[in-house]
């Protein structure tokens, strides 16, 4: 096993949305921090930090990130929704960072923009995790 200490790398996420072989990837999304680390400060009260909706990254990236996110999700037997994490390094190496199987859903929450993005919108998003058509 390989533990890293520090990643040179574009921080992105992606929204899982079903369950099982029915799960579905939403548009990648990308974090640049004000800061070194996007920490609450650099989320909650720096004003300089950015999200960017869809990530400007390779289309053979973004077809990668998917496929490990939702590759992750199944593995866990996940349900419903999750966002899933990685970096990208310079070198388009693709790093799993975490699984956040309770993501945030406010306004300023990736996880609502990356299915509005994809489609999506925030009320259809609330439908389809209520169970409805």
């Amino acid at each position: 096993m390989v533990i890293a200490t520090s990643i040179a790398g574009r921080e992105v996420e992606v929204g899982i949305l079903g369950t099982g072989i029915n799960a579905k990837a939403s548009v990648v999304g990308e974090i640049i921090a004000d800061g070194e680390f996007y920490d609450y400060d650099a989320k909650y009260i720096k004003s300089g930090s950015q999200t960017i909706v869809p990530a400007d990254i390779p289309e053979r990236i973004v077809k990668k990130i998917q496929s490990y996110a939702l590759d992750i999700f199944r593995a866990i037997n996940g349900s419903g929704l999750s966002r899933v994490d990685f970096f990208v390094t310079e070198k388009g190496d693709i790093l799993f960072n975490e699984i956040n199987t309770v993501p945030g859903f406010t306004a300023i929450s990736m996880y609502s923009m990356m299915w509005d993005a994809s489609g999506v919108n925030r009320e259809e998003l609330i439908e389809l995790l209520l169970g409805g058509n």
